[in-house]
């Protein structure tokens, strides 16, 4: 499972990470992360794909958010047993009685 998250992670670090980078053109001396480089592979992806470049940022970014909710619940179905045992301690514990107000002491 952790090699699940590792491999699932990486590749959207490190495509947000240059998106980040290179959209405010912070290069540190490298072309890859110029915004030169950021425009032109969007110009390519965009002719690729018959699409204006403008568009595909918010189509990547909704398919990191499916792809990073399908594998929550993957995480989620494999760890139901644990999460249903918490959810029930969590339940007991807010059901304990605390002390009323009236059994509370006055002083200022």
């Amino acid at each position: 499972m952790k090699w699940f998250v590792i491999l699932w992670a990486g590749p959207v670090l490190l495509l947000t990470s240059w998106y980040g980078l290179s959209y405010y053109d912070m290069s540190f001396g490298f072309f890859m992360l110029t915004r030169q480089t950021h425009d032109l592979v969007f110009q390519i992806y965009g002719n690729v794909l018959g699409i204006p470049p403008e568009t595909i940022p918010p189509l990547v970014a909704r398919a990191i958010a499916f792809d990073s909710l399908v594998v929550f619940a993957i995480i989620a179905f494999r760890k139901r047993r644990e999460i249903a045992a918490w959810w029930r301690n969590r339940q007991l514990a807010k059901s304990v009685s605390l002390p009323s107000d009236e059994s509370l002491s006055r002083a200022p």
